[in-house]
Parts: structure tokens; sequence; C-alpha cells
């Protein structure tokens, strides 16, 4: 017998926090989350499309606010977490996605080009996931938080060295979360994105060089947004009860020819 009633991935009455929100697959994680029921806060740097994302899920029947955040700024970070709680309630789902890419040569990688990326994509991971561990440990009702990875953390490219450091951290840090709030009934996951078209990296897809990218993946194809909706609500709701401290993959196969 089933241990659920219903769906194990209805999230209704419970409040999300998202980062990177304002577009790419940040937008559409919130977009899945507030179909699933949750009551979800937009967080990113840009208002004007917050509150349009915003204003979109209002009017589709969901609940969501926009909340200014910079990740790279833990007071940002703090503020925007207590802005989402005092509208929506205790924070019980938070998703670490704002990134950054980044492209070129070590050899021509600037020491403020290697600290932007790991600003965004390391440190901005660290200060939300602490923020929402807090929070989840203050609230004492457990909850789930999931950290943007990417294969190139696992499989390396030239000319993504930066970005590579990041996303693999990423997953270093996820497993060392999970072990330390396991018994607060908090849950830490990452997921993979393989190769995603987004406004971060349509200019470069659309070069030779992108083409011939996406030409050795396996399903000879990018990845549609839509197609990582079920692993994030795997991992937000209770169906994913027994999964911690594990990333992910959703790359077309991508994982397979990098080996």
């Amino acid at each position: 017998m089933s241990r659920y009633r219903g769906t194990p991935f209805d999230l209704t009455g419970r409040t999300a926090l998202v980062t990177g929100a304002s577009s790419g697959l940040g937008r559409q994680f919130a977009l899945v989350l507030t179909a699933a029921g949750a009551k979800v806060a937009l967080a990113a740097r840009r208002r004007d499309r917050l509150e349009a994302l915003s204003a979109e899920i209002t009017a589709g029947g969901g609940q969501a606010i926009p909340v200014v955040m910079d990740v790279t700024d833990s007071r940002s970070v703090e503020d925007g977490f207590k802005s989402a709680e005092a509208a929506l309630g205790p924070v019980t789902i938070a998703i670490a996605n704002a990134g950054v890419p980044s492209h070129g040569a070590v050899a021509d990688t600037t020491d403020d080009d290697w600290r932007t990326v790991l600003d965004v994509n390391l440190d901005g991971v660290f200060h939300v996931a602490r923020e929402a561990a807090c929070a989840m440990q203050r609230n004492r009702q457990g909850g789930s938080i999931i950290a943007t990875s990417s294969v190139i953390g696992h499989a390396v490219l030239p000319t993504l060295a930066a970005y590579a450091a990041s996303k693999a951290a990423v997953v270093a840090l996820t497993k060392t979360l999970a072990l330390e709030l396991v018994r607060d009934r908090i849950r830490v996951n990452a997921i993979a994105p393989g190769y995603f078209k987004t406004e971060l990296n349509d200019a470069f897809l659309a070069t030779p060089a992108g083409e011939r990218l996406i030409s050795k993946v396996p399903m000879r194809r990018l990845g549609d947004p839509g197609e990582l909706e079920g692993p994030i609500l795997l991992l937000a709701s209770d169906a994913g009860g027994f999964m911690t401290g594990t990333t992910v993959f959703v790359d077309g196969g991508a994982m397979l020819s990098m080996a």
C-alpha cells in the first residue's frame, strides 16, 4: 500500500523561495512550484521582471511575491528570507538557482572574471542554503534545499574553468549540508542540468562551437526547460522524502559522452 494519500508531489500550503527567478530555469522552477500548490517568493535582482512574473502567477490563481535579492550579499539574502516569511509563512523549500556563465581560457581569465563567477555560483548558493537551513531549523518543520549544479561540474570542458569549479564545489557543499542537516529533517540535494537554452547561453549555443556541443549530446538536442519540472518536484516534495545528498542529472545523456 502506498504511504501517500493523493499525489506525493502536492505542495499545497508550503512556502518556497527561488533565486534567479526573473528568467531562465529559475522562472520555470517558480512556475512549476506554484502549479503544484506552493506559495513562492520570487527572488532576483530585477524587480520589474519579478513583478511581471508575480502578476502572471497571481492571474493564474497562484500565490507569489517579488523579493529583490542579491545572492552575493548575505544581508540581502537574510532580508529576503524575512520578507518571504512575513508575507507567505515559513519557508520549507529553497532553490538556490541564481548563476552566471563563464567562457575563456584560464590564461585570459582575470581575477575579477574569476571572482564574479564564484561570488554568484558558489558563494550565492552558500548564502541561500545557510539562511534556508537556519530558517528551517528555527521553524522546526524540516524542509528541502535544492542547489543548481551542472554537468560541467562533473565532466569538464575547455574554457569553462571558473564555471566548472563553481559547479563542482556546489556538489561538495550539497553533500556536506545534507549530512549536517539530516537530523533536522532537512534534505539537501542538487540538480545538474545539461544544455538548456536560456538568456545566459543563447548567443553561445547559436555559434558553430555551440552547435558542435549540442551535436555531441546523445539525444542530439537541447533540453526543454519543462523537462526539469519533474526532477524539481521530486526533490521539493514528499515524493523525494528519502533522498538527500544526491545530484540528479537531467542532461539528455550528455554525461555519457563526456565520461
